[in-house]
Order: C-alpha cells, then sequence, then structure tokens
C-alpha cells in the first residue's frame, strides 16, 4: 500500500515513540548459535524460562509462523540526573534507573496497542505485539530493523537515542516496507566493560548473567555468593554503570513520558527506611512499579547487602533487626550485614 511506511511512523511518533524501524522476522539467524553458546556456558544462571523457549526467543518466525514484517519500536527513559551519583552514598540507596517509577511494561503495551488497532484499521492484516515478557529476541531485532546495534556490553545502542531506551515491537501478517540494519559503532571503546563492578563480561558482546547485578538483585533467588555481595555496593534494584558510561548517550533524548520521570522518594532513598518495610509496607511503597515483582524478602536481601557494603556504624541496628527474620534468606543477609559492620568499625577487611 503507497506510503503506508510513512504513516506508519508518522503515527508511531505521534504515539510516543522515538524511534520506529522495520525488518523481516527472519532477518536474525546469528542468534540461535549465539543463544545456544550463551546457554551452553550457563550464562543464564536461574533463568531457566531462556532455555525452555530457545525455539521461539532464537527464531522469531516459529513463534508466529504468518509473520511477515516486525515493527521495532523505541522509546527513551533518559535520566535527568546522574544515575550514578548516589553510588558513593553509604547509607543510601541505588535502583536502576527504569525502575524509579511505572513499570514501563504498561505503558509501552498501550503504545503499541493503539498502534497495532491504527494499523489494522488502515491496511488489514493481524497482528501481535511485544514488550520484554515475551520469548522474543527483541535486541537482535532491533538492530536488523535498524534501530541500533548490540553494545559490547549486549544491550542496544542508539546513535540518536544513545542507551536509554525500551524496545517494543508489532508483528504483523503485513508485507512492510524494511530498513537496512544498523552496523556496529562500538569501535575501541571498551568503557561498558571496564565498569562493571563484577566483571560479568567474560569478552566483550559476552553477557554472564550470573555475575550481573541486574540479574542478581531481580533473578536471583536465595543467598547471592559472598564474593559477589560485596562488589555490589549499595546497588538494591537493577545496575546501570554500562549503560551510564556508554558515550553515546551524548546524543540521548530526555524521556517525554512522565511515568519515566523518577519519583523523588526512589532517587535516593534511605537504606533504613526500605530495610524496615514488612510485606504490606512493600507493596504499598511499590504499588505499580517494577520493583514490587521480587516481592519484599529478595528487596530486603537486597538492601541488607547493600547495608553491608556501607561501612557505616550507625545501620549496625537496622542489620541485627534482621538477624531473626522469618525468612532465611533475609536473615542471612542480616547476619553477613552486621558481620562486615563489625569488621568494618574494627579496621578490618
Amino acid at each position: 500500500m503507497d506510503g503506508l511506511k510513512d504513516r506508519l511512523v508518522a503515527r508511531a511518533l505521534e504515539e510516543g515513540f522515538d524511534a520506529c524501524r522495520i525488518c523481516r522476522p527472519w532477518d536474525v539467524g546469528h542468534v540461535p548459535p549465539r543463544l545456544a553458546d550463551f546457554l551452553d556456558k550457563g550464562y543464564h544462571g536461574q533463568m531457566g524460562w531462556l532455555a525452555e523457549r530457545s525455539h521461539w526467543r532464537g527464531d522469531p518466525s516459529v513463534l508466529w509462523p504468518e509473520a511477515r514484517s516486525v515493527i521495532v519500536l523505541g522509546e527513551s527513559y533518559t535520566p535527568e540526573d546522574d544515575p550514578m551519583a548516589t553510588l558513593d552514598r553509604g547509607d543510601l540507596a541505588t535502583i536502576s534507573v527504569y525502575a524509579r517509577n511505572k513499570d514501563y511494561h504498561d505503558t509501552v503495551k498501550k503504545r503499541l496497542k493503539r498502534l497495532a488497532r491504527w494499523l489494522i484499521a488502515e491496511a488489514g492484516g493481524e497482528v501481535k505485539v511485544f514488550v520484554d515478557t515475551a520469548p522474543v529476541p527483541e535486541k537482535p531485532l532491533g538492530q536488523a530493523a535498524g534501530l541500533g546495534w548490540q553494545g559490547k556490553h549486549t544491550n542496544l545502542v542508539s546513535r540518536q537515542l544513545g542507551s536509554w531506551f525500551f524496545i517494543g515491537s508489532v508483528f504483523t501478517t503485513l508485507e512492510i516496507d524494511t530498513d537496512p540494519a544498523e552496523i556496529d559503532h562500538c569501535g575501541s571503546c571498551r568503557a561498558c566493560l571496564d565498569i562493571c563492578p563484577t566483571e560479568a563480561f567474560p569478552a566483550p558482546y559476552q553477557l554472564d548473567a550470573r555475575r550481573c547485578i541486574s540479574y542478581l538483585t531481580i533473578e536471583h533467588k536465595g543467598p547471592v555468593d559472598e564474593e559477589l555481595r560485596s562488589k555490589m555496593g549499595n546497588r538494591i534494584y537493577g545496575c546501570d554503570d554500562c549503560l551510564a558510561v556508554c558515550p553515546w548517550n551524548k546524543f540521548a533524548q530526555e524521556a517525554r513520558e512522565v511515568k519515566y520521570h523518577a519519583r523523588e522518594d526512589l532517587k535516593a532513598p534511605k537504606l533504613a527506611e526500605l530495610a524496615a518495610l514488612d510485606d504490606a509496607g512493600f507493596r504499598a511503597r511499590f504499588s505499580g512499579s517494577p520493583i514490587k515483582r521480587i516481592g519484599r524478602d529478595r528487596f530486603v536481601r537486597n538492601v541488607l547487602y547493600a547495608i553491608g557494603n556501607s561501612g557505616d556504624p550507625a545501620l549496625m541496628p537496622v542489620a541485627q533487626e534482621l538477624c531473626d527474620d522469618p525468612d532465611a534468606t533475609v536473615a542471612d543477609a542480616a547476619r553477613w550485614a552486621a558481620l562486615r559492620l563489625r569488621h568494618a568499625a574494627n579496621g578490618m577487611e
């Protein structure tokens, strides 16, 4: 249909997206062997769902054979402030930028559905929308569509949006003109690799999730390995270090969506305040937030690791209060934190 793609891109921008590109579902032939290698090395850790649905995640054309085009959308969530500003404040918590307000899944999916309905009304066909929660290789599709390229930290980087953007996709049975794939623009830069606190990158373009702070604070159940706890600092939900240091962020666009602007109480919350949350308090504070999905126990576990890393003796009573918590992992984290603070007070490593 003449002019459909131009109208589609214009409509996507009207809906609030910052970029719109098109590729074919089968344009990511390099994914299956790379995914198989990732899984064979055990880099996925406890994320068993990656292995269970690898046949879909590796080949989107298997997920929905009738699809002929994938519309890949990018939406900026660039922070207003330096996301690393609180990393040297031992009494405060650092929360990943994307989780400092409403859950982006809900916002992006609503936009995708509106765009999909418009496309059906305009040109017919069938559609399916995806945002992060389905077995879709969004980053490789984003590169195939020209939205950006997978940097050495494995995340998508855009020359227009930097590192701070969400990805959503609309699969359709319509054949829409495609865009050229993006090429790698990382060059010799390795800022994202060198900044990682836990050395989670075995090599450029490879991530061992088992060492990644985002994985450890969000996906990992139970106690975290003690060697890694001390490297987590005060990062209690996610980690933005590798994104924040990317030089391409100088081109990033500030988030237009107010729901992505950080809530004041999540910019630099006090660890003592967060550690005191019971289940009801946790649910109330993080209602509508992506943080809510990890539950109070895992969240407080993370807070206690941060308290243990703080070196702040004023936080000792907070840790001691939780040493007999009903949750075994929380109690373990509290005892570890208390021991660390005692050692810090005595000048011990």
